[in-house]
């Protein structure tokens, strides 16, 4: 099947309980990792590419990358989606390029400009057949081109989401309850340690997300930062020569509740760079005689595809979906 919106697919989801993966990806082994995964569990996917992937990897040749996975699994739902675009331009040039989807992140303008800001795209994008997702609240924490301090992060204001999602006629929101961006989502001092001195982070406000649901019935919800940072991951980077200490993330049985609830759509940002960090540190270390790319990238995208099928079956609950 060709790309499609998702729509059908966040419909579905809000109906059944359960949640699509969104996916960014960079390169080649990325994008297999995911689809080959998806192919076997059934499940649709969001495939995202974000501002600083496009700079990286060039919009064509990611769309591409793309629509050679949809013709390798036709049989699963692909969209493809911007994350987190900075301004209508690079909307514009994503869905004159090819998306089906896009996001409009004005969630550091005060509110009157982001509905202006997201109106505007959410008009063009519409004209276009292509959906659109906008974002209300402000998430800490680093991704790619999007750096904002745990002092500037904001919680969505529930009493905000009705006004704001009828003046721009949004397809779906993402909203702020704690997630965050990156493998360093919390510093030591906002996270407790258990009794066997892990960090443990602040559990996500699911009375933010319950008032939402509530104040938008059947609308999909979104969540970004939900990287679980799995820390076996975290492990064979530290062993094998990396420095992450403290990296956390969100602990997957509160992710799996969100999407039992009116979260259709949770964004991975950080679990599959680890898997592919660690897995190259790991290869190299017991093979420092090797130099082929092909030796490498293909446990790494191995990893990436097991992570992914875990991902779908026991966060997201999307296998057998599509």
């Amino acid at each position: 099947m060709p790309l499609v919106t998702s729509t059908e697919m966040f419909k579905k989801a809000y109906d059944g309980g359960y949640a699509i993966g969104a996916f960014n990806v960079n390169n080649m082994e990325i994008v297999q990792g995911i689809t080959e995964a998806c192919r076997e569990e059934h499940a649709p996917v969001i495939l995202q590419v974000s501002k600083g992937a496009r700079a990286y990897a060039n919009h064509t040749y990611l769309v591409k990358l793309v629509e050679a996975a949809v013709a390798e699994c036709p049989e699963i739902p692909v969209v493809l989606h911007l994350d987190h675009g900075p301004d209508f331009e690079t909307c514009k040039s994503c869905i004159d390029g090819g998306f089906t989807s896009v996001m409009i992140d004005a969630s550091g303008e005060p509110f009157a400009k982001n509905i202006e800001i997201t109106r505007k795209v959410v008009e063009y994008a519409h004209d276009h057949g292509v959906v659109v997702e906008a974002e209300l609240g402000t998430l800490a924490g680093v991704e790619d081109d999007v750096k904002v301090s745990a002092e500037d992060s904001s919680y969505t204001r529930p009493e905000e989401v009705e006004e704001f999602v009828s003046k721009t006629g949004c397809d779906s929101l993402a909203i702020a309850i704690g997630t965050s961006h990156g493998a360093y989502k919390f510093t030591a001092a906002q996270c407790t340690r258990n009794e066997k001195g892990i960090l443990v982070p602040p559990p996500l406000r699911f009375d933010v997300l319950e008032e939402v649901s509530k104040r938008l019935p059947g609308f999909p919800i979104v969540l970004h930062g939900s990287s679980s940072v799995p820390q076996e991951y975290v492990k064979m980077i530290n062993t094998h020569g990396g420095k992450m200490p403290d990296a956390v993330g969100i602990p997957e049985e509160q992710l799996r509740k969100a999407a039992t609830m009116s979260v259709c759509k949770i964004n991975i940002d950080s679990d599959l760079r680890l898997a592919m960090t660690g897995t190259i540190r790991q290869f190299f270390d017991e093979h420092p005689d090797k130099f082929d790319p092909r030796e490498y990238l293909k446990p790494a995208r191995a990893n990436i595809k097991e992570l992914v099928r875990h991902k779908l079956v026991d966060v997201l609950g999307c296998n057998g979906k599509a």
